[in-house]
């Protein structure tokens, strides 16, 4: 029997992470670009049952958001029990199958009803896809995977509206749906071939204080802050569900803490690197990073006047600028280290953002492409270091619970980017007692977002040079 050389053997490993990763990938642009394009749809689909858009908007987006919620802490026990690739599997089955039902719905009911199965499907494939880029690649290898699972998520919310744009206009609204049938047999069927099938030897019983405790704390608050972004009924709703979405969240993890099987293992927020890019300066880095998207479409529309279509093709610029940093993220973070890279990438990421309060229908249209193009090339630089750097020194035990954890701070910041920029709009608006948002607003919002993301990234300072220098490749001299 011949043996293997290292070298041969370490490209077949890497290769094969790479092949996880990619899948992995494809999945989850399928699910993110669901998730953004039909915001563009939803008068259509308001008119199509009948119903009120802002209806349409409310209950359609909200089932599948509170389903997310439920089910994303049961993942990594699911994974544990079933088998990741299995659930896996499931979860694009169920996603899959929920796209052809909401595109034939013939009433909102039904339309919930499959929103809600797609929601179950959304929460089961990112964190079990995160656990299976995390088994199948080693340290050397999880920049490059990690590069490639992040790019849906840079992607799919910038293309989703456009695309969905489109699609309303020239084919109809359920088109957006049926966009994702051919994606899942294709994704069915790479899974199947390719990612080893594994399960945990003695899996634990299910917490189900700790799973209920999760679930609820995690959906009042995020349902709380999707309402602080669409005030319909006053802020008061808002305040309460957020509030008692932390207060039961502070039960979780007392309960967590003290179970002899929990649900999640919270011991990953005791290594540095984790609980930096996840829950303190990354959590208020991302709230920076998800508002961007969401300012910059209002802006070009509602401060600078223009087209959808002039808009989008404004904000392409901003796309461009995110794919076009993946081609030096592994060398750049191999060349100067997490640590560096953060601080000063974070510090150019936040003042461009302050840079968008400068602009005005005014500039000339060459600086307000370069604007975004930077804006767009840090944004990138700083969300893949982030996800890469926070997996950097989970051992094989913590991997599930970090994956999970990592899934639930994700969705509460990315719906906290918006709530704090939908309330800082408002706020600029009613403090200058105007009837509609105006320039201003948007400048103050702008550079609001930016000063939150410059003190995120003085916090990384707190990180050690060589943090993560296992992934990244940086040799720090002594």
């Amino acid at each position: 029997m011949t043996a293997v050389p290292d070298t041969e053997a370490s490209a077949v490993t890497a290769s094969n992470a790479r092949r996880v990763a990619l899948i992995v990938a494809i999945a989850f642009f399928m699910q993110l670009l669901d998730s953004t394009i039909i915001s563009t749809s939803l008068p259509q689909i308001g008119q199509s049952f009948g119903v009120p858009a802002v209806v349409a908007m409310s209950i359609g987006i909200t089932a599948y958001m509170l389903t997310m919620a439920v089910f994303v802490p049961l993942s990594g026990w699911l994974a544990d029990r079933f088998g990741a690739r299995n659930i896996f599997l499931l979860a694009i089955v169920l996603f899959t199958l929920a796209s052809l039902a909401c595109g034939f719905s013939q009433s909102l009911p039904q339309f919930v009803a499959a929103r809600v199965v797609q929601g179950l499907g959304s929460a089961l494939m990112t964190p079990v896809g995160r656990i299976l880029v995390l088994r199948n690649a080693s340290k050397s290898e999880l920049l490059n995977a990690t590069t490639l699972i992040t790019w849906p998520a840079l992607f799919a919310p910038v293309v989703g509206p456009v695309l969905g744009g489109f699609i309303t206009t020239y084919l109809s609204w359920h088109w957006n749906f049926f966009i994702n049938i051919p994606l899942g047999p294709v994704g069915l069927a790479l899974v199947a071939r390719f990612i080893p099938g594994d399960r945990a030897a003695d899996p634990k019983p299910l917490d189900w204080p700790g799973f209920f405790l999760t679930s609820l704390g995690l959906a009042l608050l995020l349902y709380g802050l999707e309402r602080i972004a669409h005030p319909e009924d006053g802020a008061l709703p808002a305040v309460l569900l957020v509030a008692a979405g932390i207060v039961i969240g502070w039960l979780a993890v007392r309960h967590l803490r003290r179970a002899p099987h929990p649900l999640l293992d919270l011991s990953a927020f005791r290594v540095q690197t984790f609980a930096i890019s996840t829950l303190a300066a990354g959590t208020i880095f991302r709230v920076a990073i998800n508002a961007t998207p969401f300012l910059l479409p209002l802006l070009f529309q509602v401060g600078f006047g223009l087209s959808p279509v002039d808009a989008g093709l404004m904000i392409l610029a901003y796309f461009l600028g995110n794919l076009g940093m993946k081609t030096v993220t592994t060398p750049t973070l191999r060349g100067f280290g997490f640590r560096t890279v953060m601080v000063v990438n974070g510090l150019i990421a936040s003042a461009s953002i302050m840079a968008c309060a400068a602009i005005s229908p005014e500039t000339p249209q060459a600086l307000v492409v370069m604007l975004m193009l930077i804006a767009g090339l840090t944004r990138s630089m700083q969300f893949t270091a982030l996800n890469t750097l926070a997996f950097a020194d989970i051992d094989a035990a913590q991997r599930n619970s970090a994956a999970t954890l990592s899934s639930m701070l994700q969705q509460i910041s990315m719906l906290f980017g918006v709530a704090v920029a939908a309330a800082i709009l408002n706020l600029s608006q009613i403090v200058r007692d105007r009837p509609a948002l105006d320039l201003v607003d948007f400048r103050i919002a702008f550079l609001v977002i930016g000063a939150i993301g410059l003190v995120a990234a003085l916090r990384f300072l707190v990180l050690p040079p060589g943090a993560g220098a296992e992934v990244s490749g940086h040799m720090t001299r002594t």
